[in-house]
Protein backbone atom coordinates (compact mmCIF):
# COMPACT_ATOMS: atom_id res chain seq x y z
CA UNK A 1 0.00 0.00 0.00
CA UNK A 2 1.06 3.76 -0.14
CA UNK A 3 0.73 6.18 2.26
CA UNK A 4 0.46 9.52 2.74
CA UNK A 5 1.65 11.09 5.75
CA UNK A 6 0.95 15.07 5.75
CA UNK A 7 2.80 17.76 7.27
CA UNK A 8 6.47 18.95 7.49
CA UNK A 9 7.46 18.34 11.18
CA UNK A 10 9.23 16.35 13.85
CA UNK A 11 5.45 14.72 14.39
CA UNK A 12 5.36 13.60 10.90
CA UNK A 13 8.91 12.30 10.35
CA UNK A 14 8.02 10.15 13.62
CA UNK A 15 4.64 9.05 12.35
CA UNK A 16 6.19 8.25 8.95
CA UNK A 17 9.06 6.44 10.51
CA UNK A 18 6.81 4.10 11.83
CA UNK A 19 4.44 4.04 9.20
CA UNK A 20 7.37 2.85 6.73
CA UNK A 21 8.39 -0.33 9.47
CA UNK A 22 4.98 -2.05 8.42
CA UNK A 23 5.44 -5.12 5.69
CA UNK A 24 2.24 -4.01 4.12
CA UNK A 25 3.44 -0.28 3.15
CA UNK A 26 5.16 -0.15 -0.60
CA UNK A 27 5.55 3.46 0.01
CA UNK A 28 5.13 5.96 2.55
CA UNK A 29 5.26 9.67 0.92
CA UNK A 30 5.54 12.80 3.39
CA UNK A 31 4.23 16.48 2.13
CA UNK A 32 5.82 18.67 2.41
CA UNK A 33 8.17 16.78 4.81
CA UNK A 34 11.81 18.22 5.95
CA UNK A 35 15.49 17.54 5.16
CA UNK A 36 15.26 14.29 7.40
CA UNK A 37 12.44 12.78 5.53
CA UNK A 38 14.26 13.76 2.50
CA UNK A 39 17.30 12.14 3.68
CA UNK A 40 15.38 8.67 4.78
CA UNK A 41 15.76 5.94 1.90
CA UNK A 42 12.23 4.57 3.05
CA UNK A 43 10.29 7.81 2.58
CA UNK A 44 10.07 10.31 -0.19
CA UNK A 45 8.91 13.91 0.36
CA UNK A 46 6.30 15.34 -1.94
CA UNK A 47 6.60 18.98 -2.22
CA UNK A 48 2.39 20.06 -2.10
CA UNK A 49 0.55 21.85 0.31
CA UNK A 50 -2.21 22.77 -1.79
CA UNK A 51 -5.36 20.82 -0.47
CA UNK A 52 -7.38 20.26 -3.31
CA UNK A 53 -3.64 19.78 -5.60
CA UNK A 54 -3.20 17.11 -2.96
CA UNK A 55 -6.05 15.64 -3.09
CA UNK A 56 -5.99 14.92 -6.65
CA UNK A 57 -2.54 13.55 -6.78
CA UNK A 58 -3.66 10.92 -4.24
CA UNK A 59 -6.75 9.86 -6.57
CA UNK A 60 -3.94 9.61 -9.10
CA UNK A 61 -1.56 8.26 -7.52
CA UNK A 62 -3.71 5.48 -5.80
CA UNK A 63 -3.24 6.14 -2.18
CA UNK A 64 -4.07 3.22 0.15
CA UNK A 65 -4.18 5.91 3.35
CA UNK A 66 -3.56 9.05 4.31
CA UNK A 67 -2.38 10.37 7.82
CA UNK A 68 -3.07 13.97 9.10
CA UNK A 69 0.07 15.30 11.33
CA UNK A 70 -0.40 18.88 11.78
CA UNK A 71 -4.05 20.92 12.88
CA UNK A 72 -4.08 23.51 9.98
CA UNK A 73 -4.54 21.47 7.42
CA UNK A 74 -7.34 19.54 9.54
CA UNK A 75 -8.89 22.91 10.55
CA UNK A 76 -8.97 23.90 7.07
CA UNK A 77 -11.06 20.46 5.77
CA UNK A 78 -8.84 18.37 4.58
CA UNK A 79 -10.40 15.46 5.88
CA UNK A 80 -14.12 16.03 4.50
CA UNK A 81 -12.39 17.06 0.83
CA UNK A 82 -10.67 13.54 0.37
CA UNK A 83 -13.59 11.53 1.73
CA UNK A 84 -15.77 13.46 -0.65
CA UNK A 85 -13.18 12.11 -3.27
CA UNK A 86 -13.85 8.65 -1.60
CA UNK A 87 -10.21 8.27 -0.20
CA UNK A 88 -9.21 6.79 2.91
CA UNK A 89 -7.90 9.19 5.42
CA UNK A 90 -7.27 9.52 9.24
CA UNK A 91 -8.55 12.40 11.06
CA UNK A 92 -11.43 13.94 12.36
CA UNK A 93 -13.42 16.72 10.11
CA UNK A 94 -13.42 20.33 10.07
CA UNK A 95 -16.13 20.14 11.85
CA UNK A 96 -14.86 17.59 14.68
CA UNK A 97 -11.46 19.58 14.66
CA UNK A 98 -12.97 22.53 16.65
CA UNK A 99 -11.88 21.08 19.76
CA UNK A 100 -8.23 22.41 19.27
CA UNK A 101 -9.28 25.25 16.53
CA UNK A 102 -11.66 27.11 19.09
CA UNK A 103 -10.88 27.05 22.34
CA UNK A 104 -14.21 28.93 22.99
CA UNK A 105 -16.19 26.12 21.22
CA UNK A 106 -13.61 23.36 23.15
CA UNK A 107 -14.66 25.03 26.55
CA UNK A 108 -18.69 25.27 26.19
CA UNK A 109 -18.45 21.26 24.89
CA UNK A 110 -16.58 20.56 27.90
CA UNK A 111 -19.45 22.74 29.82
CA UNK A 112 -21.93 20.73 28.49
CA UNK A 113 -21.27 17.49 28.74
CA UNK A 114 -19.40 18.05 31.98
CA UNK A 115 -16.05 17.15 31.39
CA UNK A 116 -13.96 18.31 34.49
CA UNK A 117 -12.00 21.50 33.14
CA UNK A 118 -11.08 24.70 34.67
CA UNK A 119 -13.86 27.97 35.61
CA UNK A 120 -13.66 29.84 31.99
CA UNK A 121 -15.40 32.88 30.46
CA UNK A 122 -14.95 34.13 27.13
CA UNK A 123 -14.63 37.65 25.75
CA UNK A 124 -14.35 39.97 22.41
CA UNK A 125 -14.62 42.86 24.04
CA UNK A 126 -10.99 44.07 25.42
CA UNK A 127 -13.17 46.25 28.37
CA UNK A 128 -14.61 42.85 29.61
CA UNK A 129 -12.12 40.63 29.78
CA UNK A 130 -9.82 43.23 32.12
CA UNK A 131 -12.80 43.88 34.54
CA UNK A 132 -12.81 40.13 34.73
CA UNK A 133 -9.11 39.65 35.48
CA UNK A 134 -8.97 42.39 37.68
CA UNK A 135 -12.19 40.60 39.61
CA UNK A 136 -10.64 37.02 39.51
CA UNK A 137 -7.01 37.76 40.47
CA UNK A 138 -4.03 36.19 39.44
CA UNK A 139 -2.54 33.84 38.44
CA UNK A 140 -4.80 33.34 36.08
CA UNK A 141 -4.70 31.92 31.92
CA UNK A 142 -5.48 33.72 29.05
CA UNK A 143 -5.61 31.77 25.80
CA UNK A 144 -5.97 33.27 22.46
CA UNK A 145 -9.18 31.28 20.89
CA UNK A 146 -7.78 30.29 17.59
CA UNK A 147 -4.78 27.89 16.62
CA UNK A 148 -1.80 29.79 17.57
CA UNK A 149 0.84 26.56 17.52
CA UNK A 150 0.96 26.01 20.74
CA UNK A 151 2.25 29.11 21.94
CA UNK A 152 -1.41 31.07 22.46
CA UNK A 153 -1.30 30.52 26.41
CA UNK A 154 -0.03 32.91 28.86
CA UNK A 155 0.00 31.62 32.57
CA UNK A 156 -0.06 34.84 33.83
CA UNK A 157 1.72 35.09 37.22
CA UNK A 158 0.53 38.70 38.04
CA UNK A 159 -2.33 41.00 36.45
CA UNK A 160 0.04 43.40 34.63
CA UNK A 161 0.85 40.20 32.81
CA UNK A 162 -2.78 39.04 32.09
CA UNK A 163 -3.81 42.76 30.86
CA UNK A 164 -0.57 42.47 28.80
CA UNK A 165 -1.84 39.27 27.64
CA UNK A 166 -5.15 40.07 26.34
CA UNK A 167 -4.95 43.48 24.84
CA UNK A 168 -2.17 41.46 22.51
CA UNK A 169 -4.44 38.34 21.89
CA UNK A 170 -7.15 41.19 20.98
CA UNK A 171 -5.33 43.55 18.89
CA UNK A 172 -5.10 43.52 15.49
CA UNK A 173 -2.62 41.00 14.56
CA UNK A 174 -3.97 39.02 17.50
CA UNK A 175 -3.57 35.28 16.75
CA UNK A 176 -6.84 35.14 18.36
CA UNK A 177 -8.39 36.21 15.21
CA UNK A 178 -8.08 32.95 13.48
CA UNK A 179 -10.99 31.31 16.26
CA UNK A 180 -14.34 29.91 15.31
CA UNK A 181 -15.71 32.99 13.46
CA UNK A 182 -12.74 34.71 12.44
CA UNK A 183 -12.88 37.35 15.43
CA UNK A 184 -10.53 37.84 17.80
CA UNK A 185 -11.35 36.23 20.90
CA UNK A 186 -9.83 35.11 24.24
CA UNK A 187 -10.45 32.33 26.99
CA UNK A 188 -9.76 33.33 30.31
CA UNK A 189 -9.37 30.34 32.56
CA UNK A 190 -8.90 29.68 36.54
CA UNK A 191 -5.10 28.82 37.04
CA UNK A 192 -4.76 24.56 38.05
CA UNK A 193 -2.45 23.65 40.85
CA UNK A 194 -1.07 20.02 39.74
CA UNK A 195 1.20 18.54 36.99
CA UNK A 196 0.60 18.11 33.41
CA UNK A 197 0.55 14.85 31.28
CA UNK A 198 -0.06 14.36 27.63
CA UNK A 199 -2.92 11.53 27.26
CA UNK A 200 -3.41 10.48 23.83
CA UNK A 201 -5.71 8.11 22.22
CA UNK A 202 -6.68 6.92 18.87
CA UNK A 203 -10.50 7.00 17.82
CA UNK A 204 -12.93 5.64 15.14
CA UNK A 205 -15.87 8.19 16.07
CA UNK A 206 -17.29 4.85 18.61
CA UNK A 207 -14.21 3.55 20.03
CA UNK A 208 -11.26 4.39 21.60
CA UNK A 209 -7.71 3.03 21.39
CA UNK A 210 -5.00 4.86 24.46
CA UNK A 211 -1.92 5.13 23.22
CA UNK A 212 1.31 5.11 26.07
CA UNK A 213 1.42 7.84 28.52
CA UNK A 214 3.67 11.06 27.73
CA UNK A 215 4.83 14.40 28.70
CA UNK A 216 6.37 16.95 27.67
CA UNK A 217 8.06 20.14 28.55
CA UNK A 218 6.62 23.44 27.36
CA UNK A 219 8.87 26.22 28.80
CA UNK A 220 12.22 27.04 27.09
CA UNK A 221 14.42 26.36 30.06
CA UNK A 222 15.56 24.38 32.57
CA UNK A 223 13.49 24.48 35.79
CA UNK A 224 10.47 25.21 33.43
CA UNK A 225 11.36 28.65 33.47
CA UNK A 226 11.67 31.02 30.68
CA UNK A 227 8.47 31.56 27.94
CA UNK A 228 5.96 28.68 26.32
CA UNK A 229 7.03 27.10 23.35
CA UNK A 230 5.41 23.98 21.46
CA UNK A 231 7.51 21.92 23.18
CA UNK A 232 11.26 21.35 23.82
CA UNK A 233 11.49 17.71 24.78
CA UNK A 234 9.10 14.71 26.25
CA UNK A 235 9.29 11.04 27.46
CA UNK A 236 7.28 7.95 28.07
CA UNK A 237 5.90 6.59 30.21
CA UNK A 238 4.72 9.08 32.72
CA UNK A 239 4.77 8.44 35.94
CA UNK A 240 2.18 10.94 36.61
CA UNK A 241 -0.57 8.99 35.15
CA UNK A 242 -1.24 6.08 37.43
CA UNK A 243 -3.52 3.27 36.93
CA UNK A 244 -5.77 4.86 38.58
CA UNK A 245 -5.13 8.49 37.12
CA UNK A 246 -5.29 6.67 33.61
CA UNK A 247 -8.58 4.83 34.73
CA UNK A 248 -10.21 8.08 35.68
CA UNK A 249 -8.82 10.15 32.36
CA UNK A 250 -10.67 7.47 30.23
CA UNK A 251 -13.46 7.58 32.07
CA UNK A 252 -14.34 11.18 32.86
CA UNK A 253 -12.63 12.58 29.65
CA UNK A 254 -12.15 10.43 27.05
CA UNK A 255 -15.42 8.69 26.58
CA UNK A 256 -17.46 11.53 27.36
CA UNK A 257 -15.69 13.51 24.66
CA UNK A 258 -15.64 10.35 22.26
CA UNK A 259 -19.20 10.03 23.55
CA UNK A 260 -20.45 13.47 23.51
CA UNK A 261 -19.16 14.67 20.03
CA UNK A 262 -21.60 11.45 18.46
CA UNK A 263 -24.31 12.91 20.65
CA UNK A 264 -23.55 16.76 19.29
CA UNK A 265 -23.89 14.90 15.16
CA UNK A 266 -20.03 15.61 14.60
CA UNK A 267 -17.98 12.18 15.48
CA UNK A 268 -14.68 12.47 16.35
CA UNK A 269 -12.00 10.30 14.28
CA UNK A 270 -8.26 10.54 14.60
CA UNK A 271 -5.63 11.13 17.33
CA UNK A 272 -7.33 12.84 20.50
CA UNK A 273 -5.02 14.67 22.37
CA UNK A 274 -6.17 15.63 26.04
CA UNK A 275 -3.82 17.68 28.48
CA UNK A 276 -4.55 17.01 31.57
CA UNK A 277 -3.92 18.87 34.99
CA UNK A 278 -3.01 16.03 37.33
CA UNK A 279 -3.50 17.24 40.89
CA UNK A 280 -2.37 16.11 44.61
CA UNK A 281 -5.25 13.81 45.09
CA UNK A 282 -5.29 11.89 41.48
CA UNK A 283 -8.23 13.79 40.22
CA UNK A 284 -8.10 15.42 36.40
CA UNK A 285 -8.96 18.29 35.20
CA UNK A 286 -8.67 18.85 31.22
CA UNK A 287 -6.47 21.84 29.98
CA UNK A 288 -6.77 21.21 26.55
CA UNK A 289 -7.86 18.80 23.32
CA UNK A 290 -5.77 18.67 20.39
CA UNK A 291 -7.10 17.15 17.17
CA UNK A 292 -3.51 15.45 16.35
CA UNK A 293 -0.87 13.93 18.18
CA UNK A 294 1.31 16.06 20.55
CA UNK A 295 4.92 17.31 19.16
CA UNK A 296 7.33 16.31 20.66
CA UNK A 297 5.22 13.31 22.52
CA UNK A 298 4.79 11.44 19.44
CA UNK A 299 8.27 11.14 18.69
CA UNK A 300 8.65 8.81 22.18
CA UNK A 301 5.64 7.30 22.01
CA UNK A 302 6.33 5.91 18.09
CA UNK A 303 9.48 4.74 19.74
CA UNK A 304 8.35 2.71 22.37
CA UNK A 305 4.93 1.28 19.78
CA UNK A 306 5.67 -1.89 18.82
CA UNK A 307 2.07 -2.54 16.95
CA UNK A 308 2.09 -2.01 13.34
CA UNK A 309 0.43 1.89 13.11
CA UNK A 310 -0.46 0.95 9.68
CA UNK A 311 -3.22 -1.90 11.02
CA UNK A 312 -4.47 0.65 13.65
CA UNK A 313 -4.56 4.14 12.08
CA UNK A 314 -6.09 1.77 8.55
CA UNK A 315 -9.15 0.40 11.22
CA UNK A 316 -9.52 3.57 13.02
CA UNK A 317 -10.08 5.58 9.65
CA UNK A 318 -13.46 3.48 9.39
CA UNK A 319 -16.39 4.46 11.68
CA UNK A 320 -16.14 1.54 14.40
CA UNK A 321 -13.17 0.30 12.57
CA UNK A 322 -11.60 -0.61 15.44
CA UNK A 323 -11.56 -3.22 17.34
CA UNK A 324 -12.54 -2.43 20.96
CA UNK A 325 -10.51 -5.43 22.52
CA UNK A 326 -7.47 -4.07 20.84
CA UNK A 327 -4.13 -3.57 23.12
CA UNK A 328 -1.01 -2.07 21.28
CA UNK A 329 2.29 -3.62 22.32
CA UNK A 330 5.11 -1.25 23.94
CA UNK A 331 8.27 -1.67 24.40
CA UNK A 332 8.94 -1.41 28.27
CA UNK A 333 11.88 0.57 28.36
CA UNK A 334 11.28 4.41 28.53
CA UNK A 335 11.83 6.64 25.45
CA UNK A 336 13.01 10.47 25.72
CA UNK A 337 13.12 13.25 22.84
CA UNK A 338 15.18 16.41 23.53
CA UNK A 339 14.38 19.48 21.12
CA UNK A 340 17.27 21.02 20.01
CA UNK A 341 15.58 24.64 18.90
CA UNK A 342 16.78 27.42 16.76
CA UNK A 343 18.37 30.62 17.34
CA UNK A 344 15.97 33.35 18.68
CA UNK A 345 13.19 30.80 19.18
CA UNK A 346 10.31 30.91 20.17
CA UNK A 347 10.44 34.89 18.82
CA UNK A 348 12.37 35.77 16.01
CA UNK A 349 13.99 32.56 14.59
CA UNK A 350 16.94 32.46 12.36
CA UNK A 351 17.15 29.95 9.41
CA UNK A 352 19.54 28.87 7.74
CA UNK A 353 22.32 27.76 9.99
CA UNK A 354 23.99 24.43 8.68
CA UNK A 355 23.62 21.16 10.55
CA UNK A 356 26.52 19.21 11.50
CA UNK A 357 27.32 15.72 13.35
CA UNK A 358 23.71 13.68 13.22
CA UNK A 359 24.52 10.65 13.90
CA UNK A 360 23.12 7.40 11.71
CA UNK A 361 19.73 5.70 13.22
CA UNK A 362 21.22 3.37 15.71
CA UNK A 363 19.07 0.67 17.65
CA UNK A 364 17.17 2.80 20.10
CA UNK A 365 18.61 5.94 18.73
CA UNK A 366 16.92 8.53 16.13
CA UNK A 367 17.12 11.69 15.60
CA UNK A 368 13.94 12.97 14.02
CA UNK A 369 13.70 16.32 11.82
CA UNK A 370 10.96 19.28 12.68
CA UNK A 371 12.13 22.71 10.89
CA UNK A 372 15.23 21.31 8.58
CA UNK A 373 15.57 21.57 4.79
CA UNK A 374 17.80 19.54 2.50
CA UNK A 375 19.98 22.67 0.38
CA UNK A 376 22.72 21.78 -2.42
CA UNK A 377 23.64 18.18 -0.62
CA UNK A 378 23.43 20.57 3.45
CA UNK A 379 20.85 20.33 6.02
CA UNK A 380 20.28 23.36 7.17
CA UNK A 381 17.59 24.57 9.58
CA UNK A 382 14.50 26.06 8.70
CA UNK A 383 12.16 26.67 11.66
CA UNK A 384 11.65 27.07 15.35
CA UNK A 385 12.40 23.56 16.61
CA UNK A 386 15.24 22.00 14.73
CA UNK A 387 15.51 18.02 15.92
CA UNK A 388 14.12 15.97 18.52
CA UNK A 389 16.83 13.52 19.47
CA UNK A 390 14.75 10.26 20.72
CA UNK A 391 16.32 7.32 22.52
CA UNK A 392 15.35 4.13 24.27
CA UNK A 393 16.36 3.01 27.17
CA UNK A 394 15.30 0.99 30.68
CA UNK A 395 14.64 4.45 32.81
CA UNK A 396 14.25 7.81 32.42
CA UNK A 397 17.28 8.76 34.07
CA UNK A 398 19.33 6.72 31.49
CA UNK A 399 17.13 7.79 28.45
CA UNK A 400 18.26 11.39 29.34
CA UNK A 401 21.48 10.52 29.71
CA UNK A 402 21.69 8.90 26.30
CA UNK A 403 19.52 11.60 24.83
CA UNK A 404 22.17 14.33 25.82
CA UNK A 405 24.88 11.96 24.72
CA UNK A 406 23.46 12.11 21.34
CA UNK A 407 22.84 15.88 21.18
CA UNK A 408 26.54 16.67 22.29
CA UNK A 409 27.84 15.65 19.02
CA UNK A 410 25.39 17.88 16.75
CA UNK A 411 25.76 21.23 15.77
CA UNK A 412 24.51 24.41 14.37
CA UNK A 413 24.91 27.98 15.10
CA UNK A 414 22.74 29.34 17.99
CA UNK A 415 21.51 26.04 18.96
CA UNK A 416 19.29 25.71 22.27
CA UNK A 417 18.03 22.98 24.24
CA UNK A 418 17.01 22.20 27.83
CA UNK A 419 19.07 20.44 29.79
CA UNK A 420 16.76 18.48 32.09
CA UNK A 421 14.11 16.65 29.95
CA UNK A 422 12.34 13.87 31.71
CA UNK A 423 13.19 15.78 35.55
CA UNK A 424 9.87 15.00 37.15
CA UNK A 425 10.01 11.33 36.37
CA UNK A 426 13.39 11.18 37.72
CA UNK A 427 12.49 12.60 41.27
CA UNK A 428 9.23 10.71 41.20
Amino acid sequence: MKVLVIGGGGREHALAWKLAQSAKVQTVFVAPGNGGTATDRRLQNLPITDISELCAWALREKIGLTVVGPEVPLAAGVVDVFRAAGLRIFGPTQAAAQLESSKAFSKAFMQRHAIPTAAFATFEDAAAAHAYVDAQGAPIVVKADGLAAGKGVVVAETLAQAHAAIDFMLGDSSPAASGGEGRARVVIEEFLQGEEASFIVICDGKHVLPLATSQDHKRLRDGDQGPNTGGMGAYSPAPVVTPAVHARAMREVVLPTVRGMEQDGIPFSGFLYAGLMVDAQGGVKTLEFNCRMGDPETQPIMMRLKSDLLDVLYAASEVGGLDPELALQWDRRAALGVVMAAHGYPDKVRSGDAIHGIPAEAEGAVVFHAGTTLQDGVLRSSGGRVLCVTVLADSVKAAQQRAYRVASAIAFDGAQMRHDIGHRAIKA
